[in-house]
Parts: C-alpha cells; structure tokens; sequence
C-alpha cells in the first residue's frame, strides 16, 4: 500500500526513481542529502518504498512513543532513539553512535537513513556520526540522494569508508555536488 501511494506521489508532481543498490547487501547506512527542506522526507521516504528497502529512520524516543504519530511513524520505519544530551543532567547510556550501531546490529537486514547535516539549513561541515556509524557497524554508506533540478530521488554509489574521514568525505561530497536540493543555498558546497 505505501508502495502504491509512494508512486502516485511521484507520478503526480513529476518525480522520477533513480538506482537501485546491490541485491546481496543487507546493512548499510544510507544518506539522505541535500536535505534542505521539510519535503525532502516526504520523497526520500517514497523513493526508498518504491526501491524497496528495508529502510529505517532513527527518530527521538518522545515522537516514537506518542499516541497516534507514533503509530504512523512507525509505519514510516522509525526507531526510537535516545536524544538526550550525553552530558546533560539525565545521561543517556551510550553515544548516539553507539545507540546506531547497536540498531544496525541487532538486526540481520536493515538499511539506517542519516542526514549527514543534521539538519535543513546550510551548516559548512556535515556531522561525521554517519561514518562513524558504518566504520564501527562495518556497513558501507549508500549514497542517496534527491535532485530537485531533476526531480529525481535516487542511489548512488555505494561506498566503504576507508577509515581517512578526510579523504573519503571529499569523495563523498564531490558526488553531492552535483545535486541540487529544493534550496540550493543550504546544500553542499
């Protein structure tokens, strides 16, 4: 059903699906970028149903756990994370890195969605958790990606981190590069 929804989202603003990722993968992180606006949810999420992954979200325990859009967020692939802050008067047990590998883990088939920004406006550096997450889950990173000037959402390379962040993010932003999110100005530069 979400399938089917998934595709007439696309059919009726004039998206486009793009790629696919190895069949015999079964973890990985998978990025989510540009991510520039609330809308980049609505068709990264619809691309990867109509791709077909088993996508999984992590989302704050507060929203997971609520009544109703708990539910449907659920239904969307989310899991419950523990945000709270790492030094602040409640302690979480582990790093949100930690908290990542351990869902990557846990589960024999699951491909885990991070926005390398962290967030939709323009930030110079992206956060380094999501290759933190796949060098310590040792999954290789997909990169996904949605193309506003295209309209297409779609999989790119796949990639293993090398273990020289440095050198493996430039690759990495070399190919978002060339993507243009639904505001440019707060994409990669």
């Amino acid at each position: 059903m979400l399938k089917a929804i998934s595709k007439f989202i696309f059919w009726l603003s004039g998206w486009q699906v793009s790629g696919e990722i190895p069949p015999d993968l079964s973890k990985a992180v998978i990025i989510a970028a540009p991510h520039t606006s609330y809308w980049d949810f609505l068709y990264a999420r619809a691309a990867f149903f109509i791709l077909g992954l088993p996508l999984r979200i992590t989302i704050k325990k507060e929203v997971v756990n609520a009544p109703f859009f708990g539910w449907f967020a659920r239904k969307l692939g989310a899991i419950a994370i523990d945000r709270t802050p790492k030094n602040g008067s409640l302690k979480r047990k582990a790093s949100m890195v930690d908290a990542m590998v351990d869902i990557l883990q846990a589960h024999e088939k699951m491909i885990m969605m991070i926005t390398p920004e962290g967030t939709r406006k323009y930030v110079p550096r992206w956060k380094t958790g999501f290759y933190r997450v796949a060098e310590k889950a040792e999954v290789p990173i997909i990169l996904g990606f949605l193309d506003y000037a295209t309209k297409t959402a779609g999989i790119g390379p796949v990639f293993y981190p090398t273990g020289n962040y440095d050198k493996d993010l430039e690759e990495i932003l070399a190919f978002y590069r060339t993507k243009t999110g639904k505001y440019p100005e707060k994409g990669v530069r």
